[in-house]
This record gives C-alpha cells, structure tokens and sequence, in this order.
C-alpha cells in the first residue's frame, strides 16, 4: 500500500510522520504548482471551488509517483466539503487510475474511533503502536505550528525579510527529517532562537486578524501567501485558525489542550447564533474576539462560492460598524490574480496605518487639551 493525502499547509509534516509510524509506504503530496492548479482545474467542476480543485491535482500527482491509495478526509453538514472524497474519487476514476480511497470521518469527541480508524489503516501495527504513532505526528505538528507562530510574530518585525522567512523554511525541512522528539525539538528552539535574534526595525506595525475557512487559511498557495505578504508590510497577523487546534476539538475532543471554542461560538451569537456549516460561526465569533482587543483590521479569506464564508461575510459588516473595527474580505479562485491581490492588501495596510495615526493623533490632543 503507497498512500497519498491532500496538500494543506504544512500539515504534511505530521501526517507523514503518523503515517510512516503505522508502518505505511507514504507518497507525500508535492508542492502545489502551477502544474498542480491546472490539472486540478482542467479536470474538476467549473463550479467547484478552488480547495477541491487543488487536491484533484494534487492527487493526480500523487498517483503518476506511483500511489495506490489516497488517504481524505470526511466531512458533514452545510459545507460541500462532505462530498469531496465522493467527487473526487469519481474523477480520478473516471481519468482511468486504479486506486482505493480511504475516507476518514471526524469522530467529534470520541477518540476511541479514531484510534480505531487508524488502526484499521493500517493492520500490521498493534494499538501501541498507532498511539506512539499518533503522539509523535501531535508532537511535529505541534513543533511546526511553533515555528509557524514564532514567524508570524518576527517577520514583520525582521529588518532583513528574507532572512526570517529561509530561517523558518529551514526550519520546517529539520523538523520534518527528523526522527525522534529530541532531534524535534533541537531544531524547533535553535531555530526560533534564531529568528528572536534577527536585528529589528523601529518603523510602525499594525496587528490584524486573519478568518475564514480553513483550507483557504492553511494554504499559502491558496491564498497567494498572504501571511507572508502582509508581513512583509510590517503587519502581525493573528490567525483564527491552526491545524492543532480542529485536531484537537474535533478528533481529541478537547481533552490534549485547553480549548476556546465556546468562547468563540459565545462571542458570534450576537451576530450569528446557528451553525451554517464550515467555520463560518467561527469566522464571526474570532472577528468579534479580534476587534475587543482592539486589533487594527480584519481579513476574511475563503475559497469563491463559500456557503458558510458567504453567510459569515453578510454578518461582518455589523460586526465592523458596531466593534468598530475594518473588515476586508477576499475570495480565491483560479482567475484571482497575484497583483491584484497584492494592490488590494496595500491598499487596506495603508488605510489601517492612516486609521491608526488618526486615532494616535485625536487621543494625545485629548490628553494635552489641544
């Protein structure tokens, strides 16, 4: 058995890790390309939206390298995500590959189903070794989400951009290689001492919130590497969501680390007080989060046609009037271009950087009277 798995973010770290520890012959999906996009797009739905697109390409990759199973994960409720294993396999199947699809459900809360899906992918291990092989794929993620963290904080920071970012990707390459969770860790603090140590600037930085759906958050080739763009505006951005945590809330339920999710679902009901599939609830709920502790702008990001992040889009613009705080929202598809993505994020940094003097400027004439 060779096995693939779609490409999100840097969650193929781990997963290669979980699935080389349950004794698998793994094919880690490829870099998204440009090649990618266009098999993804030749070959999918014009209607559907760009994540799906993406992992049909992905997989067709995958599968010319020789993979015969391809690893996907389930889904329920409004979001078109619960059919893309099915869409997908009738695709691939259709262009003539042989392969077997395992679809692996979300087992809110019940760990014991997971284990046992795990289990069941893998039949020449025993149930401690799937738990060993579990913890140190939690350990890695847990390790590139640090490092994904400690460069979100310093690169806007960072005098010397290209700097920080080689750090960070070299990062990445030592926590993946790695065997054990000392080597892990070795790589995950020299590392991140090294970017803590890079020279700074003094110039002004703004802080900003990131939401949306998941995958378009994830995945820097989804988004046009937003993150990194806007860090490279001298922007800090905050993102509502990381792999550990919807691995943790709906396959550990909540039981591996304290979880915010009520506090999040809590803060949307004013606005948005129903599930409507997706993160869309949760879009609200961080973007109400974001602007109470007074941060100066709010992206939301989804892939184009987003049930839930169109739903949660009609809610934002209260959100933003009455928090008192600017929303940008912004979709991707395959028309979005490079340069147009990059004028609009200019054009909202530069606003928020007026906003904020402005407001610098009204509050010291209040302290002093003028």
């Amino acid at each position: 058995m060779k096995v693939t798995f779609p490409h999100m973010g840097n969650a193929y770290i781990p997963i290669k890790a979980l699935l080389a520890g349950l004794k698998l012959d793994v094919v880690p999906p490829l870099p998204i390309t440009k090649r990618t996009m266009e098999l993804g797009i030749k070959y999918s739905p014009e209607f559907a939206c760009l994540p799906l697109k993406i992992s049909v390409g992905s997989f067709i990759e995958a599968l010319e390298q020789g993979a015969d199973t391809v690893l996907m994960a389930g889904g329920w409720g409004p979001c078109r995500f619960g059919y893309y294993a099915q869409v997908e396999r009738d695709i691939l199947k259709d262009l003539g590959y042989s392969f077997r699809m395992v679809v692996l459900e979300a087992p809110d809360f019940k760990i014991s189903e997971l284990l046992n899906q795990i289990k069941d992918l893998a039949e020449r291990v025993t149930t401690m070794e799937a738990i060993r092989a579990t913890r140190f794929a939690w350990f890695k993620l847990n390790a590139v989400e640090r490092m994904e963290i400690s460069l979100e904080q310093m690169l806007p920071r960072a005098l010397h951009k290209d700097e920080a970012v080689q750090i960070y990707r070299q990062a990445l390459q030592e926590i993946d290689l790695a065997a054990t969770r000392e080597e892990v860790n070795r790589a995950a603090i020299k590392r991140t001492a090294e970017l803590e140590k890079l020279e700074q600037h003094n110039q002004p930085l703004l802080r900003l919130g990131l939401v949306g759906e998941i995958y378009t958050i994830l995945e820097p080739s989804c988004n046009y590497d937003i993150i990194e763009q806007l860090g490279r505006m001298n922007v800090e951005v905050y993102r509502s969501v990381y792999t550990s945590d919807w691995v943790n809330d709906h396959l550990l339920g909540g039981l591996v680390k304290r979880s915010n999710r009520r506090e999040i679902l809590s803060s949307s009901r004013p606005y948005l007080n129903y599930f409507v599939g997706g993160h869309g609830r949760e879009t609200v709920g961080y973007a109400v989060k974001f602007a109470r502790q007074h941060f100066d702008g709010i992206i939301q990001i989804g892939p184009l046609t987003c049930m839930p992040e169109i739903v949660a889009q009609s809610v934002l613009g209260q959100v933003g009037e009455k928090e008192g705080i600017p929303v940008m929202t912004m979709y991707f598809d395959e028309h979005a271009g490079a340069a147009g993505i990059k004028t609009r994020l200019e054009a909202f940094v530069d606003m928020l950087y007026r906003r904020k003097k402005t407001q610098e400027e009204q509050l010291n004439a209040n302290v002093f009277g003028c």
